[in-house]
């Protein structure tokens, strides 16, 4: 699957984990171009953003950026879930749209896990739309490795199931 942009060789691309604020727009930028979401929902992937603006490392939220010459062409958001020990929510992946079918998402999910392990990390839950137009995205995150373990019907609205996905990573010994 070839897009828009020139994909050069993942040994071309450049990861960052800072946040930066003209990243809200190109994070507002990648999600609406998508066509998977709503106003409300793009909305919610700049707050993210915004919350790591503020309040840094305090916030709970973390980013890993794709950047090819310069420009980001995916990103994702994770972070521990309050209240538990070693458990993180994947709250956003998006690839740009000109960028998608050349493994960024893949290089994103995999650094997000690292990141995650290095964070003594052990479950990575993603929650996703059973709507038929996710089914690209949930056949990717089972290429990754995750299994549905939960799907609360009509959640997000009518016809519009919550499907759960989960991945124990490997932690490393004596870490919790």
């Amino acid at each position: 699957m070839t897009h828009g942009k020139e994909v050069k060789s993942p040994s071309q691309w450049t990861l960052r984990y800072d946040v930066k604020p003209e990243d809200r727009e190109a994070v507002r930028g990648i999600v609406q171009d998508t066509d998977f979401f709503r106003p409300d929902e793009v909305d919610v992937a700049v707050e993210l953003v915004d919350e790591r603006l503020l309040k840094g490392d305090a916030s709970g939220y973390h980013f890993v950026f794709v950047e090819i010459s310069g420009q980001i062409a995916g990103y994702a958001c994770y972070g521990p879930i309050a209240c538990t020990l070693g458990s993180f929510d994947l709250y956003w992946i998006a690839v740009d749209p000109q960028y998608q079918g050349h493994g960024i998402g893949r290089q994103l999910i995999l650094e997000s896990e690292r990141r995650i392990r290095e964070q003594n990390g052990r479950l990575v839950y993603i929650e996703t739309s059973g709507r038929p137009q996710y089914s690209s995205t949930r056949i990717f995150y089972e290429r990754c490795g995750y299994e549905v373990v939960a799907v609360m019907p009509e959640f997000y609205d009518l016809d519009d199931d919550k499907v759960v996905w989960a991945k124990t990573l490997n932690v490393k010994p004596g870490h919790r």
